[in-house]
């Protein structure tokens, strides 16, 4: 009897390990189609000011160029833009 119940512990334990498991991968993934989407709406590596500032307007704040190569950064209300030189590098959510 004593095995029994130790065989039943354990496989209830493992069986509550993976449920787990599985919760926190749905998680994971929700986030990530979650940054997909939001990336979509940002300008992408590679498009050039002029571009970014046809599809998106001018930016509310230009930060002048810092360092070599030269670094500028455009704020816009939900995403920050960086150029090096005068093409994109990066585009992040803004901070809230």
């Amino acid at each position: 009897m004593r095995t029994r119940s130790r065989r039943l512990l354990a496989a209830t334990l493992a069986m509550a390990g993976i449920a787990g498991m599985a919760h926190a991968d749905t998680l994971i993934m929700q986030g990530i189609e979650q940054a997909r989407a939001t990336a979509a709406e940002r300008p992408l590596r590679g498009m050039t000011m002029k571009a970014v500032a046809t599809r998106w307007g001018e930016p509310a704040e230009k930060q002048a160029p810092v360092g070599q190569p030269p670094i500028t950064r455009w704020d816009y209300g939900d995403f920050v833009v960086f150029f090096e030189y005068d093409h994109v590098i990066d585009a992040v959510p803004r901070r809230r």
